[in-house]
């Protein structure tokens, strides 16, 4: 059945594998927002988009088409991450399901409410965490629950990614709004740890500052030192020219090579959504408020 899609922050550049996903399953996108205008990507996939700046308009229109009988099946959410939250809770009282960008939301108690919304209207809200989806760390984390119960791991973690000036004059580059760079550049990766060595038992944070962060994460199952990095003189000789960047996981001194194979997991993601085994809220409760504990240890 060809289902009916909507998605806020349509400019973004994580938008694009929405509107392929959307496309590689064979639906429909109604209609897009974005404050910018610089979306032509819409052409490629889906041209007869209807398309608004102005949320208003936005809003009049999907309330017009629902009455005119057509239903919303998704709204899908890839705004800016301090506007998660408004956009979710919208998707909801237009009795549509959600699906959302990382993070879900900057705060646990975010979750709770948001939670509380989806009971109320009966809708789902489901969270892109692909990394769950890559071959590699789908393997290990085979190997991880195979392995004897009582063993403890040891996981090194570094991730540098670096971003220019414009980073820092953006909404990504305020703590307030993105919830900083634990969440904003190591979200997938404090996931993944989460989803395959168990719940947070301890976590301390060593460094913080708008550039990088470092800590140490007591999991059920492992001891996770890491180190995140936008500045460009954190990268290795090798990779400074090229401003290439470094993505380690090694697991008890083995290196966990998964820098290929991310092209289609959005996909995969939406072929999960459309047969209800995609990541729902839930699920991701303990990774929002392991990122807000990083936040917060800053600012006591």
């Amino acid at each position: 059945m060809l289902k009916n899609f909507v998605i806020i922050g349509v400019g973004g550049y994580i938008a694009e594998r929405h509107l392929r996903a959307i496309k590689d399953t064979h639906n429909n996108l109604l209609a897009a927002l974005d404050k910018h205008d610089s979306v032509g990507i819409l052409d490629t996939y889906f041209p007869e988009t209807a398309f608004f700046t102005e949320f208003e308009r936005f809003d009049r229109h999907i309330e017009k088409i629902k009455r005119q009988g057509t239903q919303i099946h998704y709204v899908v959410v890839c705004s800016p991450n301090y506007l998660h939250d408004a956009h979710i809770r919208f998707g909801l009282r237009i009795k549509a399901d959600v699906i959302c960008e990382k993070p879900l939301v900057l705060n646990p108690w975010n979750v709770d409410a948001l939670m509380e919304l989806a009971n109320e209207t009966q809708q789902k809200v489901y969270t892109v965490l692909q990394l769950r989806l890559h071959p590699t760390i789908v393997n290990l984390r085979q190997q991880i629950l195979q392995a004897p119960t009582n063993k403890m791991f040891t996981v090194n973690l570094q991730y540098i990614t670096p971003r220019g000036n414009w980073y820092h004059n953006s909404w990504k580059g305020q703590a307030e709004k993105s919830g900083g760079i634990a969440t904003n550049i190591g979200i997938h990766f404090f996931d993944i740890l989460i989803w395959i060595f168990g719940a947070v038992q301890h976590n301390k944070v060593h460094v913080h500052t708008p550039t990088k962060a470092s800590g140490q994460i007591t999991l059920q199952r492992a001891t996770v030192n890491w180190a995140l990095s936008i500045d460009k003189q954190d990268l290795p000789l090798e990779n400074y020219a090229a401003t290439k960047s470094v993505r380690v996981l090694e697991v008890d001194g083995e290196q966990i090579d998964f820098s290929q194979g991310f092209e289609n997991l959005h996909t995969q993601f939406y072929e999960q959504l459309l047969l209800n085994t995609a990541t729902e809220m839930t699920e991701v409760k303990p990774l929002i408020a392991l990122l807000a504990n990083i936040r917060n240890q800053v600012n006591e």
